[in-house]
């Protein structure tokens, strides 16, 4: 998913996405970046095109981790539960109301 996408799943406007992340998808987010990083380390990519292949494989090796986890704990990775519990007002009816 694309951060706006998840943003979306988990059903936040403006809060960060990464404070509202469970402790198994920072850990996961975590794990491709640091994939990414040491990828591009060994390989030196030059350019848009090498990168998001660098980039691609690093979100693999989170991928994989997080199938493993999946397999092992019979749990899903991935929720759209957010660490703090929001509670939105309509924003129309705030200013019907004014």
């Amino acid at each position: 998913m694309k951060a706006s996408e998840y943003k979306t799943y988990k059903g936040l406007r403006k809060e960060s996405l990464r404070d509202n992340m469970t402790d198994i998808e920072i850990l996961l987010t975590d794990l491709g970046e640091i994939a990414n990083r040491d990828i591009a380390k060994e390989e030196h990519p030059q350019g848009l095109s090498e990168n998001m292949k660098v980039a691609s494989r690093g979100g693999e090796v989170a991928y994989d981790a997080r199938l493993s986890y999946e397999k092992a704990t019979n749990k899903s990775a991935i929720s759209n539960k957010n660490t703090l519990d929001y509670k939105y007002t309509d924003d129309n009816k705030l200013i019907e109301n004014k």
